[in-house]
């Protein structure tokens, strides 16, 4: 299988970052084997979160997500490389 780029949209609750960044410091990222975090933004007001992680099986992301739920509000989308993109728009219209 092939792995697979998603963008992870983290809204920080209650306490905001500040219980996210304590618990990363303690713990580190409580990743699975197999999960590949590339890099990460912060929004400048400190409530959301902008992560791209690969990986070749979802259930990894899904693991990943469940240790870090009761902090976190999580929206996922699947995404591909500009140039990714434009191969298929290209192939498409020739």
């Amino acid at each position: 299988m092939t792995a697979m780029l998603f963008m992870v949209v983290e809204r920080f609750r209650d306490g905001g970052a500040g219980a996210v960044y304590e618990r990363a410091r303690e713990r580190g990222r409580m990743m699975p084997d197999g999960l590949r975090y590339v890099d990460s933004w912060v929004e400048a007001n400190l409530s959301r979160c902008f992560q791209l992680m690969e990986c070749d099986d979802l259930s990894l992301l899904m693991t990943w997500i469940g240790r870090w739920g009761d902090l976190i509000d999580f929206e996922v989308v699947p995404v591909v490389t500009s140039s990714e993109a434009a191969a298929v728009v290209n192939a498409v219209s020739e």
